[in-house]
C-alpha cells in the first residue's frame, strides 16, 4: 500500500515538470514568432528603401540623360540656323531674295526679242504686256492719218489702251525691273501707261529700254517715271530694231543687276 502511494508521488511530480516544461517551450516558441516578425519586418523596411533609393537613382540619371539630349539637340538646331544664315542669299530691305523681270510691250516683234536677250542675260523672269485689242500692220501705219496709232497720237484720250493683264505673279519679289518699249512719236508707245499706273515701284530700280529704227529714247523714261511716281528709275537705254544679242549682253553685263 505505501508502494502505491509512493509512485503515485512520483507520478505526479513528472507531470508537474513536463507541464513546466511545456510552457517554457510554447514561451520560446512564441518568442521565436516575435523575433522572426520583426526581422522579416526590418528586411522589408530595407528592400523597400533600397527599392526607393535605386527608383531615386535612376530618375536622376535619366534627368541627367535628357538634359544631355535637350543640350545636343540645342547644339544642332544651332548650327544648322547659322549654316543657314551663312549660306541665304542676300535679300533687299524688304526680306525678300532680289530678282530681275523683264516687262516688254513689243507691236512688230523688235522688242520682244531684245526683252528676251535681257533676260536670257540676267536669268530674269519675261512678262509681256499684251493689248486687248491687238494692234494690226494696219493699225500701226503711221504713215496713214487715219491709222489707229494716228488717231491716237492725235487724240491723248484714246491712248489709254487696256491690257490682258498688268498683273504680275509675285511682283514684290523683283526688285529690278527692265521696262522694253517702241518709241512712237518719240515717246514710248502708249499701251505701257496702264502697267506703269497701276502698279507700286517703291523700293525697286527700274530700267527703261526702248527699239527704235532711229529715234533716240529721249524723255520717254521721265514722261514714265512721272507717270509711276513710285520707284528709282534709271538713265534708259536706246538699242535698234535690228539689235544683235551680242550688243545686249554687253550692256547687260555693264549693270551689274545679279
Amino acid at each position: 500500500m505505501q508502494k502505491n502511494v509512493y509512485h503515485v508521488y512520483i507520478e505526479n511530480d513528472i507531470e508537474k515538470e513536463m507541464l513546466k516544461m511545456r510552457k517554457h517551450i510554447s514561451w520560446m516558441l512564441f518568442a521565436v514568432c516575435i523575433l522572426a516578425g520583426v526581422l522579416l519586418t526590418g528586411c522589408g523596411s530595407n528592400k523597400s528603401d533600397n527599392q526607393g533609393s535605386e527608383t531615386a537613382q535612376n530618375t536622376e540619371t535619366e534627368q541627367e540623360s535628357s538634359e544631355n539630349e535637350n543640350s545636343d539637340e540645342a547644339e544642332i538646331t544651332a548650327a544648322v540656323t547659322e549654316a543657314a544664315a551663312t549660306e541665304a542669299p542676300a535679300q533687299d530691305s524688304t526680306g525678300e531674295t532680289g530678282k530681275v523681270l523683264v516687262v516688254y510691250y513689243s507691236a512688230t516683234g523688235s522688242t520682244k526679242a531684245v526683252a528676251n536677250y535681257i533676260a536670257d542675260a540676267t536669268g530674269g523672269d519675261l512678262f509681256e504686256l499684251e493689248s486687248v485689242e491687238p494692234y494690226t500692220d494696219e493699225d500701226l501705219d503711221w504713215t496713214n492719218d487715219d491709222s489707229r496709232v494716228s488717231r491716237e497720237h492725235d487724240d491723248e484720250s484714246l491712248r489709254d489702251v487696256d491690257l490682258v493683264s498688268t498683273t504680275v505673279d509675285n511682283f514684290v519679289e523683283y526688285t529690278e525691273i527692265v521696262l522694253c518699249y517702241p518709241i512712237w512719236w518719240s515717246i514710248s508707245a502708249w499701251p505701257v501707261n496702264q502697267f506703269v499706273k497701276s502698279n507700286d515701284f517703291t523700293g525697286k530700280t527700274i530700267i527703261p529700254v526702248c527699239t527704235s529704227a532711229s529715234s533716240g529714247i529721249g524723255d520717254s523714261g521721265k514722261l514714265l517715271e512721272e507717270m509711276a511716281g513710285t520707284g528709282d528709275w534709271q538713265e534708259g537705254k536706246r538699242f535698234s530694231s535690228n539689235a544683235s544679242e551680242e550688243e545686249v549682253q554687253d550692256w547687260v553685263k555693264s549693270l551689274n543687276l545679279n
